[in-house]
């Protein structure tokens, strides 16, 4: 349970700074949501790269990176 709610934390703090880098305009919440999804795809591309991480810091890295990737797609999409 506790890692469950650690995984949330680090899911919205990613798409909070995924939302800041990408300067995004489409609201904290689709933010949020796209850092948790982010986590999931940005383990997955790091996983197929043979990269991973196993500290708070790295998932927070994974995370961001696939939430920045995920903006950018729903950019694309959304346009």
């Amino acid at each position: 349970m506790v890692n469950f709610l650690i995984s949330l934390v680090v899911g919205a703090v990613a798409g909070w700074l995924a939302g800041i880098i990408m300067k995004s305009s489409n609201g904290l919440l689709v933010d949020i949501i796209l850092g948790l999804l982010g986590g999931v795809v940005g383990g997955l591309l790091f996983g197929i790269l043979g990269l991973g991480s196993s500290s708070i810091i790295g998932a927070i890295i994974v995370s961001v990176v696939g939430a920045c990737l995920l903006i950018w797609l729903y950019r694309l999409i959304k346009k």
